[in-house]
């Protein structure tokens, strides 16, 4: 057995198009693309933008599409802003799934910073659920319990991604978040590179226990601590993550779903792609 190894599409947000991703993604040697729920600086509709990446899937050849950000604003105090986006959610998926076979798309509740602006983003432990009220944690579970029947009926699941700034930015509170849910559609992508960007973070290994039944998706990336406390992103297999024994934990745990691989860092990102999947290709070959 192997696991589908997905290409974030930010490893080609420098000018290329769809058809240029798709192929792209094929080439190198992934099974599919995570694509975000809207293009950044691009004027389109929801169909044509579905469109033209199905497509691109078309003529590349390309096995899977994911879907990730943005997800509805649900930590706004405006009912009708919540409404509306659960309501874009619902009208996205439901003409997603009737052109890919969808099998777990990545989603997030809104941003969530801390009221003080004066904060600045990069303090995370002073935002997301460190400032959460009750009433937007109530208004993240009612919005994912509408969200997450509409999944169950189109036969595919969603799983929060663990970041900064949301509710869901660390694994105690993105487990909150699913059980208050509580529905075998709704689960957690673990983006362990974004947890150690906190201080005094749970081991990968008790990660991984704690979140496994409910562990849909994983997002893997790579950086290294410097003396002043903050991190600079690496290569994939060169950082403080150990990605090997990433690997062996989920397989231990009994994990099946795909691995998305992302390029959080300026540069030739296409030559990050090619080189960060050479080497989780290498590492999952060792391993499955």
């Amino acid at each position: 057995m192997t696991l589908p190894i997905i290409m974030h599409v930010n490893y080609c947000e420098q000018g290329q198009s769809i058809d240029e991703i798709c192929q792209k993604a094929v080439d190198w040697g992934f099974d599919g693309v995570e694509f975000r729920r809207k293009r950044g600086r691009v004027e389109e509709g929801v169909e044509e933008y579905l469109d033209a990446i199905a497509s691109g899937v078309a003529k590349s050849g390309l096995n899977q599409v994911i879907f990730g950000s943005p997800g509805p604003d649900l930590m706004t105090n405006d009912a009708a802003v919540r409404e509306k986006g659960i309501e874009d959610a619902i009208t996205f998926y439901k003409l997603a799934s009737e052109r890919f076979k969808l099998s777990v798309c990545n989603t997030m509740t809104g941003t969530l910073r801390n009221p003080d602006t004066n904060i600045p983003y990069s303090e995370y432990e002073r935002h997301g659920s460190a400032v959460a009220t009750e009433e937007q944690r109530k208004w993240a579970a009612e919005g994912f319990k509408v969200l997450g029947s509409l999944a169950e009926g189109l036969g595919f699941r969603f799983a929060f991604e663990i970041h900064m700034c949301y509710l869901h930015d660390l694994p105690a509170s993105a487990r909150k978040l699913v059980d208050m849910i509580d529905n075998p559609s709704v689960g957690i992508n673990l983006d362990y590179g974004n947890v150690v960007y906190f201080k005094g973070i749970p081991s990968l290994a008790q990660t991984i226990s704690d979140l496994s039944d409910k562990l849909y998706y994983v997002h893997l990336k790579n950086s290294v601590g410097l003396r002043d406390s903050s991190r600079f992103p690496t290569a994939l297999g060169e950082g403080q993550i150990n990605h090997r024994e990433y690997l062996n934990l989920l397989k231990e745990n009994g994990y099946n779903g795909p691995i998305c691989i992302e390029a959080p860092r300026p540069g030739d990102r296409e030559w990050y792609a090619k080189r960060d999947l050479a080497y989780i290709k290498s590492v999952i070959n060792d391993i499955w």
